[in-house]
This record gives C-alpha cells, structure tokens and sequence, in this order.
C-alpha cells in the first residue's frame, strides 16, 4: 500500500497582499498618533529661555535684560494663575472641593514647561476629575477653570510641538466633548463644547500659521546664507581669473622674450663651443614649451568672449592718463610720489595700478562728490600705495551699490599673489583708506 502526501503551496504574494490606499492612509495616521502624543508623552523637555538679541529686548540692560529672557514662562505662569482663579470660584463648592478645582486648573497649565504633551492628557484627566468634584450647574463638559485652562494647554503645546500634533490635540479633545455629552445627556447643563472647539480651532489655526511662517523665514534665510556664500565665491574665482588672463600677457612677453634672446645668443660670439649652442638651444626649446603649457592652462579660464587686448598691460607709468579720466568723471583727486623712482617687475607694476584703479571706482560710486588722494611710495623693500578719500557730502544720498565688496576681494587677491600686506576700513574722518604694501627683491636678491 502506498500513501501519497499533498503538499498545497501558497501561490507567491498571496501571503502579503497589496493594502488598499485607505488602509495605509489610517495606518499612517494611527501610527502618526502613537508617535506624536503616546510616545514618550511625559518626556521632560523644558521650555528654553527667549532670546535676548530682538529689536527691544537689546535696548535693555542688566538685571531687566536677564527678566526679559524669562517672559514666556512668566506668561505661562500668569495664565495658570488667571485659570486657577477661574477653577476655584467657579466650581460651585467650598473649602478643600475649591481648592482641588483650582489646583486641577493651574497644575496641567504649568506642566506645559516642562513636559508638553503629558500637560495635555492631564489637562483632559483634570477636566474629567473637576467636573466630578464640582457641584457647579454652569457649562458642560468645561467647567470655566478647566475651559481657560485646556485652551492654554492646547495653545502652549501647539508652539511647542508641530502642526500635526495640534491636530490631533483637537480631534482627541472634540472626541471627549462628544462622548461626555453622550453619557450625560439630561440636559440640566448648557453645552460649552461648540465654543471650545472653535476657539480652539481658532487658536492652532493662528499656532500653524505661526510654524510655516517661522519654517519658511528660516529656509529664507538658510538659501540667503548659501547664496551670499556662492556670490562670495563666484566672485573670488571671477577675481582670480581676470588675474589669470593679465599675467598671461605679462609672462608670455618675457618667455617670449627669453626664446628670442636664447635664439639669437650663438650668431653673436664668434665660434660659439657645441656645448654652448646645445645649452642656448635647450633654453630657448623649454621657454617655448613653457609659453605652450601656460597658453594651453589660461586657454582653460578663458571665457569664450574673451578677447586679448591688443595694448600691453598698463603699469604705473600709464597712472596720469587714468587719474585724468577720474577727474573728467568728477572726482578731485590728487597724486603724491614718494622716494626714488623706479622700474618695478611688470606684474607689480600690473597690480599696483589695477589696485589704484578699483579704489578710485569704489570712491566714485560710494562716495560721489568726496575727494581723494594717491600716495605712491618707492621704498627699500618694495612699492607702497595709500589711496584715501574724504566722507561724501551727502551721505544720506547715497546708494547701495550691489556690487559692494567685490572690488575689496579682487584687491586682496592680487596682494596675496604678490605676498604683500594690505588693510582697508573707514578712515577718521569718515572715508574710506585702503593701504597696500607690494614687496619687491633687491637687484642682488634677484641675480643671487
């Protein structure tokens, strides 16, 4: 005799089959409430202390400043009081039935900073108790202690936690109304159930309002951060490559120049050694691979509309034509040289006229009207250069300009290419003084 065994396989999915939307949308609400209101209902999170930096809170001072960071808790507490009152003349009752009425109304209000969501569910516990101690025929199922403070704790509660949690503060208190009232259907009390959901409603509505303007001022003010910060850094690079393409020019004329020299070297010594003409034609291959590797870099930084000036790069002998321009502009400026006199390396000469030239452009267009003068110092260690102007005649006239402190960035970074020094800020009388100190090696630093 042979027995056979069955085995019924579960066809794949049938195990786990797909959730209707509805079921998961009441799934996630259910699971919003555990996690809003259950969990962790009577964690201690203590309300911090306001801040102090507002527009009239740092107009005060000492012992009143330090009160002011406690004005909500002061609030609260005030709040509580004005309800414990309510609860002790309202509940009908005399000597201790009073004063437990009056406590039930303060005890859930100054709950609230501390431990927030715990303040709610004794606040309802405390409603229930207050409405059978009390031998009070006024409104039901909030007695007018109980009514003043659940409106508090639902308002606290809402600032203190999220959106979410506020409505289900309101949807659990509309559930206790409702079945208060089923159970006590005589009618010897007025309903108050009707004015409390709605002010309520009211109340949170103004609290939500409240959170997506605050979220929406913080998120502001973070892409403002980060986009000042991009500007910052947009403007740096922007800077750095206009550096990048002037130097080019300034490089590539000496490279050049070293190629041609290092060509030309052998016709001019009669009988030039092998070992000669191989030395001068190995400089002259490595300046010409040099320049190709530095056209070939800038060729990277190069915007597509760029075009390369035809004029050589200014340097400080060019600076009389650039203070006429500024004069025809309308600044009176003036020039002042000090010490001897004296060819400077071309990219401190490119610099140092750039600098004088983006000083002048920031006192026409922050200080129209004021007057300005150029220092220009040749001393023992390098090139100095003081450019100053005075406080503009009519500074409540002036605008804003978008642009201000690019012209400040490109300076410093064309000091901190040449390793030298430089301070700009507000001057004594009310201008504006920007300091710059460029360094230069000796001739015999240089041939060493």
């Amino acid at each position: 005799m042979t027995e056979t065994t069955h085995t019924q396989t579960t066809p794949p999915g049938a195990a786990a089959r797909p959730r209707s939307p509805e079921f998961r949308l009441v799934a996630d609400a259910l699971r919003g409430l555990r996690q809003d209101l259950f969990h962790d209902a009577f964690a201690y999170v203590p309300l911090p202390r306001k801040r102090v930096h507002g527009r009239l809170t740092r107009r005060l001072g000492g012992r009143p400043r330090e009160y002011a960071a406690w004005t909500p808790h002061m609030l609260v507490a005030a709040l509580g009081a004005v309800a414990m009152l309510n609860g002790f003349w309202g509940s009908g009752s005399g000597g201790g039935a009073s004063l437990l009425c009056g406590l039930l109304a303060l005890i859930p209000v100054l709950l609230t900073l501390a431990r927030p969501v715990g303040a709610f569910w004794l606040s309802l516990a405390a409603t229930a108790v207050t409405s059978i101690v009390s031998s009070s025929w006024a409104d039901w199922p909030w007695l007018p202690g109980s009514f003043l403070a659940h409106l508090v704790v639902l308002t606290v509660v809402a600032i203190r936690t999220r959106p979410r949690t506020a409505a289900w503060m309101w949807a659990l208190t509309a559930g206790y109304g409702f079945i208060v009232e089923s159970i006590h259907s005589g009618g010897q009390y007025n309903t108050n159930l009707g004015p409390m959901l709605v002010l309520s409603a009211i109340s949170l509505l103004a609290v939500t309002v409240w959170h997506i303007r605050r979220d929406a001022v913080q998120e502001v003010t973070a892409q403002q951060t980060v986009t000042a910060h991009e500007r910052s850094r947009r403007t740096l690079l922007e800077e750095r490559t206009t550096i990048a393409r002037e130097l080019h020019d300034v490089v590539a004329h000496h490279m050049s120049v070293v190629a041609i020299q290092a060509e030309a070297a052998p016709y001019r010594v009669e009988n030039p050694p092998p070992e000669l003409e191989k030395a001068f034609a190995t400089i002259r291959e490595n300046a010409v691979a040099a320049l190709t590797e530095l056209r070939r870099v800038l060729g990277v930084v190069r915007a597509e509309d760029y075009e390369a000036p035809e004029a050589p790069q200014p340097t400080l002998a060019e600076l009389d034509a650039l203070l006429a321009n500024v004069r025809e502009a309308g600044l009176d400026v003036e020039k002042v040289v000090t010490g001897a006199v004296r060819e400077l390396p071309q990219g401190v000469e490119l610099s140092a006229y750039r600098i004088v030239q983006e000083a002048l452009s920031n006192t026409l267009r922050h200080a129209p009207g004021a007057s300005a003068r150029v220092e220009i110092g040749y001393v023992l260690g390098g090139l100095g250069l003081r450019i100053v102007n005075g406080p503009p005649p009519a500074p409540n006239l002036v605008k804003p300009s978008p642009g201000a402190g690019h012209g400040i960035t490109g300076m410093r970074e064309r000091v901190s290419m040449l390793s030298g020094e430089m301070t700009a800020g507000t001057a004594e009388d009310g201008g504006y003084e920007v300091a710059v100190f460029l360094p230069v090696a000796a001739a015999s630093d240089g041939e060493a």
